[in-house]
């Protein structure tokens, strides 16, 4: 008997992790001159990690290097164009942008970023219109929201 407890206390902890891991997803970026538009010849580059939850909130932040960057925003826009920013990340030390504690997607900027269409640019001095760029693409796996959630 106690090892059947045991057995349905385990199988309930996955379940829960499971559907836990399913309403998150970690989107890894890697950001460059080229990706800019109109592309930019730099040595600059930055990488990161941002992880939006089905509730639209997003956490997470990239490194850059090479760049004396002034700020760094998520843009709503396809691969290819610009577009308006969405969130401004926080400065975190010389090379470092973090999205900031509570920041959220509105459902609008939710379907572009499921669709692929959001990206994050990083401005300097010398590229006032961003310096590197990079496409925020998620999984194909990961949920989609349910329209009225």
């Amino acid at each position: 008997m106690k090892t059947y407890s045991k057995l349905r206390h385990a199988v309930l902890l996955c379940i829960i992790a499971g559907a836990a891991s399913a309403l998150a997803e970690e989107v890894k970026v890697s950001l460059g001159g080229a990706e800019e538009v109109p592309p930019v010849s730099t040595r600059a580059a930055g990488s990161g990690v941002l992880t939006v939850k089905e509730d639209m909130s997003v956490s997470g932040g990239i490194a850059t290097t090479g760049v004396a960057a002034t700020m760094a925003h998520i843009h709503v826009g396809k691969a290819g164009t610009n577009g308006p920013v969405a969130i401004t990340l926080t400065r975190n030390g010389d090379y470092g942008w973090t999205v900031p504690p509570g920041a959220r997607l509105t459902e609008a900027q939710y379907q572009a970023y499921r669709a692929g269409e959001l990206y994050i640019n990083v401005h300097s001095e010398a590229h006032k219109g961003g310096e590197i760029r990079g496409q925020l693409i998620p999984s194909m796996t990961a949920p989609a929201r349910s329209a009225g959630y």
